[in-house]
């Protein structure tokens, strides 16, 4: 068991620092104020007194008076002075270094994996009310860092058991000679490897586009070639599900451009068709549509699968959230897809959101990014 050690104060501390500081300063005012009273006083008295025409003797007697009774007066008022304040540099010093505790004891905390610690306004200044703020707002975001990542870790380890597992047994029943290693067990190995190779990609986006390092080549994006590729990249799934794809691009988007990284956006829109997709049953259609609104473009797309309840709304773009856990991972989605869409969009100065009027009546995902001048 570690015991703490206690601390004894001494001269490197900042109230015995303040202290001898000041003291310095007192000091040396005090010095000044003497050397300045006893050089000008008399002679001053001394001029006055030949003005006045005194004689020699009575000069002689009354500036020794004069000069016992200034610097008497001197030295006590300066005694006071000096006094009053130590006082009221222990005070300060006292009170700083008070203010000062909580600081540390917050830093310690969060040092030790405590991000709930905070610090109390201290009421020295707006330097000190400065420094609160930014350490309160360093301490919320690690919080929210950790958590993160405490629940990314969780669920990722949610994620790769399913394949990890599947991959496992039947490994070890080829081994055991009760599964044959026919071409339907292999494929059905590669493709539970095909899952574990996309989720650690698409974590791998997730985290570098959150973390601002997502490299980007910008270039001008005609709007409409970004919904043609987009399209012409998912028609094929599309086709495969029996689902309509259809793109419309409203009049005044027609000439609009984007400045951005064509690979990346086309991810975003890629993500949102195929989450529709995946979301829609045979049969049925998906649209994405195209319009610009103010100094941004609008880029939809919209289902009439599925739906999104209203409480899960403000939590599709999390990582590894699912609607419906048991229904994607069926249909092979990383959980993953729109978080990557939301930090591509935000990586371009855009926003996303999600639109739907309940389950069963689809869902709408809207894409804004600012037009190209």
């Amino acid at each position: 068991m570690s015991s703490r050690r206690v601390r004894v104060p001494g001269l490197r501390d900042l109230s015995a620092r303040l202290l001898i500081a000041i003291l310095f300063v007192v000091l040396v005012g005090v010095a000044t104020a003497w050397v300045v009273v006893a050089g000008i006083g008399p002679a001053i008295f001394h001029a006055h007194l030949t003005g006045m025409g005194a004689g020699p003797e009575l000069s002689l007697h009354a500036e020794e008076a004069f000069r016992t009774a200034s610097l008497l007066s001197l030295a006590v008022a300066l005694i006071a002075a000096l006094a009053t304040s130590v006082g009221v540099s222990l005070f300060v010093s006292h009170r700083i270094t008070r203010s000062l505790a909580p600081v540390t004891a917050a830093a310690n905390s969060v040092a030790n994996g405590n991000y709930t610690a905070r610090i109390p306004a201290v009421g020295l200044g707006v330097e000190f009310d400065d420094l609160t703020t930014a350490f309160n707002s360093m301490a919320t975001d690690l919080g929210r860092i950790e958590a993160t990542r405490t629940r990314m870790l969780g669920d990722l380890a949610h994620e790769m058991r399913t394949p990890i597992t599947t991959i496992g047994a039947y490994l070890e029943a080829i081994a055991d000679g009760v599964q044959q290693a026919n071409p339907a067990t292999l494929t059905m190995l590669g493709d539970q490897v095909t899952r574990l190779t996309r989720l650690s990609e698409d974590v791998s986006i997730v985290t570098t586009a959150e973390e601002g390092r997502l490299t980007m080549h910008r270039q001008r994006l005609p709007v409409a070639q970004l919904l043609a590729d987009a399209v012409a990249q998912a028609a094929a799934q599309y086709a495969t599900q029996n689902v309509t794809l259809t793109a419309v691009i409203a009049a005044g988007a027609t000439a609009a451009a984007v400045n951005g990284d064509g690979d990346r956006i086309g991810q975003v829109l890629t993500n949102l068709l195929d989450n529709a997709v995946r979301h829609t049953p045979s049969g049925g259609e998906v649209a994405i549509s195209a319009a610009v609104a103010g100094t941004r473009v609008a880029i939809s797309v919209f289902d009439r699968g599925d739906g999104i309840p209203p409480d899960h709304l403000s939590h599709v773009f999390e990582r590894f959230y699912r609607v419906d856990a048991s229904r994607d991972r069926a249909h092979g989605g990383s959980g993953i897809g729109l978080a990557i869409a939301k930090s591509i969009t935000e990586a371009h100065g855009g926003s996303i959101r999600a639109e739907s009027a309940g389950v069963g009546c689809g869902a709408t995902f809207t894409v804004e990014l600012p037009l190209l001048p």
